[in-house]
């Protein structure tokens, strides 16, 4: 792990395509992921094309969020930057925001060795709880994070679909006795 510099831009903007990409595949139909987006990863892509140059410009306007605490990068000596973090400040607490990690580098711990790093930034700086916010229906990445040691449900986010998405969202999740679509 390493600190963000400004020549890791064009590989973390295609990291974050492929956070678009993946929000997109758990929400078919929905808006583009936006800057403060729940952590997942998606689909390693080659130079940007068109649609990576959309689906990436969300980096851009997370660059310039001022609750951004600092941002962190895994580099493999031979490929490159593979995956990136960031910390979000939240008063005395922190937010991983977002968390990615190529997909053909998934699955070898560079997720969770992002994750361990940034626990111990917000320990050093005495934060009292650091969060992580997947898609919910990232079954995968949930599994993971609560293996990494995310093992308490900290808040809930509730959507009202104001588009009527037909096939949007899924019915059958129970939260406390009451049923909701993810």
């Amino acid at each position: 792990m390493r600190g963000y510099r400004p020549t890791d831009h064009s590989a973390c903007r295609r990291l974050w395509a492929e956070l678009t990409s993946e929000h997109h595949r758990f929400y078919p139909g929905a808006e583009p992921v936006p800057a403060a987006a729940p952590s997942a990863g998606g689909e390693a892509g080659g130079p940007a094309g068109p649609a990576e140059a959309t689906s990436g410009a969300g980096f851009e306007e997370y660059l310039t969020r001022l609750d951004l605490s600092g941002m962190w990068v895994a580099q493999l000596a031979d490929q490159g930057v593979v995956g990136f973090i960031g910390l979000i400040l939240q008063g005395r607490a922190g937010a991983v925001d977002p968390v990615v990690v190529t997909a053909g580098h998934r699955g070898q711990g560079i997720g969770r060795a992002l994750i361990a790093y940034v626990a111990e930034q917000a320990r050093r700086r005495n934060l009292r709880e650091l969060t992580i916010s997947p898609a919910l229906r990232n079954l995968e990445a949930i599994q993971r994070l609560q293996r990494a040691g995310f093992d308490a449900v900290a808040t809930v986010t509730l959507a009202l679909d104001l588009t009527d998405h037909n096939g949007r969202w899924r019915d059958g999740i129970d939260l406390h006795g009451v049923r909701f679509r993810y």
